[in-house]
Order: C-alpha cells, then sequence, then structure tokens
C-alpha cells in the first residue's frame, strides 16, 4: 500500500467489507484533508466521504477520522457536529475539546442535549465565547461550571458570574477556580467573601462547638476584613462605587465596616458609602463630613440612621485620620492605626478596662457593646 492514498484509492477501499482496510481509508484522507494538501475539488470529494465514514459502525474508522478532523478548523460543519454528537465519548470528546469547525450555535445545542462529560469538555476548549458560558452556567452541572470558570479562554460576563454565584456559590468546587481568576468584577468578589463567610460560620459551630452569637461576630470580622482588602490603595472610583453598591444591595454596609474603613485610612469608601446611604451626591458627602463646624458630619451621620452610640467614635476616628493625613503618605499604617485606637478608646474608657488595644477588631468589639448596651 503506498505511503498516501489518493482520493480515488480512498474511494475504492470504502467498498472493502475489512474493518482495518476502511480505518487505513480513513485515516490516510483524513491525514491529507488535515495538512491542507487537497485541491478544493479532491477537499469536496474528501468530505463526501467522510460523510459515509462518519456512520460507520466500527468505532475505529471513526476515531481513525477524528484524529485529524479534530484539528481542520475549514470541515464542513455537517460532519465536525455528527462526530462530535457520537455515540462514543472516544470519538465526540476531541471533536468537542478542539474542533473549530463548531459554531457558537452547534456548541450550545449540544450543551443542551448532552451529558455533563461532554458540557465540560466544551467548558474547557481554548477559547468559550459568552453565549457558550452562559447555556454552560445555565445546563451545566458543578463539574462543568468549575471548569468553565477556571479557564481563563472563557469569557465571562458579569451577568454569567453573578449566574455562578447564585446557583454555585456554595461549591467549594467553582469557589476556588473562580477566586483565582485573572480578574473578577469586584461585586462578585464581594459576594463571594460572603459566601465563603457563611460556611465558615457553619464550620465554627459544629466543629469547633462555639456559641452561634460568637461565631457570627468572628466571621463578620473576617467577612470585613476581607471585603475592604478587595480594595488596593490606588483603586479606581468606579471599584469604589460598585463595591459600596454591592454591599448596600446585599444588605451588609454596616455601621462596623464603616468604622473599619476610617481606621484603616479607606476615607474614599467611607465618603462612597456615606453617600450611598444618606442618598446625596459623594461631594455633597465628602464636603459634611469634612466641615470643621459642629454640624456638617453630625448631621449627614444622622441621615444615614448609624447608631447614636457610636457617634463620638467616629467622629475622633476622622479627627484623628485628618491629623495623620500626611504621616499616613509615608509613616507606617498600622502605627498610625494603633494611634487611632488609642484616640477613640481614650474616650471609652470604661470599655478597655486596663487593656492595650492590638487591633480593629479590639476597638469593634468594645464600641459594638456600647452600642448594644445602648
Amino acid at each position: 500500500m503506498p505511503e498516501e492514498l489518493s482520493v480515488s484509492d480512498v474511494a475504492r477501499l470504502i467498498d472493502d467489507p475489512s474493518a482495518a482496510n476502511r480505518s487505513i481509508a480513513a485515516d490516510k484522507v483524513a491525514s491529507r484533508y488535515e495538512r491542507g494538501s487537497l485541491s478544493d475539488t479532491e477537499r469536496q470529494i474528501a468530505e463526501d466521504i467522510f460523510r459515509v465514514m462518519v456512520k460507520d459502525a466500527e468505532e475505529r474508522v471513526r476515531l481513525a477520522l477524528v484524529s485529524h478532523l479534530k484539528n481542520a478548523p475549514e470541515l464542513s460543519s455537517d460532519v465536525a457536529v455528527t462526530l462530535a454528537q457520537d455515540a462514543s465519548d472516544a470519538v465526540a470528546m476531541p471533536m468537542l475539546e478542539f474542533s473549530e469547525a463548531l459554531s457558537d450555535e452547534n456548541l450550545v445545542d449540544i450543551v443542551r442535549t448532552q451529558g455533563s462529560h461532554r458540557q465540560t469538555a466544551i467548558a474547557g476548549r481554548s477559547t468559550v465565547s459568552e453565549a457558550v458560558a452562559d447555556v454552560l452556567v445555565d445546563r451545566g452541572d458543578e463539574t462543568a461550571v468549575a471548569t468553565l470558570v477556571g479557564n481563563e479562554g472563557a469569557d465571562l460576563t458579569d451577568q454569567t458570574m453573578h449566574k455562578v454565584v447564585d446557583k454555585f456559590g456554595d461549591s467549594e468546587a467553582v469557589q476556588e477556580p473562580l477566586v483565582m481568576r485573572s480578574t473578577l468584577p469586584i461585586a462578585v468578589s464581594e459576594r463571594l467573601v460572603a459566601k465563603v463567610s457563611d460556611k465558615l460560620v457553619d464550620r465554627l459551630v459544629t466543629h469547633h462547638e462555639l456559641p452561634n452569637r460568637l461565631a457570627d461576630d468572628l466571621v463578620l470580622q473576617i467577612r470585613e476584613r476581607a471585603t475592604l482588602g478587595l480594595l488596593t490603595a490606588d483603586a479606581h472610583e468606579h471599584d469604589v462605587y460598585a463595591l459600596v453598591d454591592a454591599l448596600a444591595r446585599n444588605g451588609r454596609l454596616t455601621a462596623s465596616i464603616l468604622l473599619r474603613a476610617i481606621c484603616v485610612g479607606d476615607l474614599n469608601f467611607f465618603e462612597a458609602a456615606l453617600a450611598k446611604m444618606a442618598g446625596v451626591s459623594v461631594l455633597n458627602a465628602r464636603k459634611l463630613i469634612h466641615d470643621k463646624g459642629a454640624l456638617g458630619f453630625k448631621s449627614l451621620y444622622e441621615k444615614c440612621e448609624l447608631p447614636a452610640p457610636l457617634y463620638d467614635a467616629y467622629r475622633i476616628a476622622l479627627d484623628v485620620l485628618r491629623e495623620t493625613e500626611l504621616e499616613r503618605i509615608d509613616g507606617d499604617p498600622n502605627t498610625i492605626t494603633r494611634r487611632m485606637l488609642e484616640r477613640v478608646l481614650t474616650q471609652f474608657e470604661d470599655l478597655v478596662d486596663g487593656e492595650s488595644p492590638e487591633d480593629v477588631d479590639f476597638l469593634l468589639n468594645r464600641l459594638g457593646r456600647s452600642a448594644n448596651a445602648a
């Protein structure tokens, strides 16, 4: 048998009842088709041959085709789809994973009609379009969606990622690859922080026999630290507003996270948050917060319906923040935060009981008790 068969040679071999000969024929013609060494006329003849071979009862014949045709982007759609929907996973999976001859419409249809293994194969393609990704989240199982969100070649819209959190936010298999994506909308990140924290509550209570109230307090602290950590020091205003909107929408724009923001020097977040809560522009909120008189900040604070017992703590923290503005540019942020805590707690000596302030949580725990008592 010659090293390469002509198309006419292959055509004669199709009638041979031997499965071995049909496999050889399939391999030879598909190999030449993959390399692009056929004329236009020969390509048409080859594709007609493929249309017969894709229905061959012998799996090895179809495997011989797939080994080459998965790398043929110009392959006719009907041939590609037939192989991609083959009853054998060994035949279908390579096409689903690699074939560029499959259109988005083809892939969407397969996602809607085929099982988990094939959905997962599509989710792992080198590129996955927005349309295919969205249907995968709608129809795919945990494994397929975990593969999708872990695929940097998958084009995931903000809406699709929110849908992932809605359906699979409690799945550790999905959480980890989603968190590890190179880019993640800040509103999605905030929701993930909350999801992970909710799972942590169950673990603390179940495995460490902590009272529910104590576990909730610990998780709240972890969540708030992680949430503010989503913003870098040079975060764009758009990201700050997006995080504030997400927190407000999910009922997590709390008095404690606002006070924490001041204590760690995140004034931009604090200003945007109060503007959101009061329903005023950020510019107006900023003017009221930094009013040197006694009315501006107090009026805004009351408009936001923040706890009255904590007003002095906020005011003192803002004063320290202003006093240390120049130091914060080049100084140690931890030292400045500690100084702020000491100043605030000096005004609440009855809460300290001789202890030294160690961190922001120390302050918030003590002030939280004061607010609850009030």
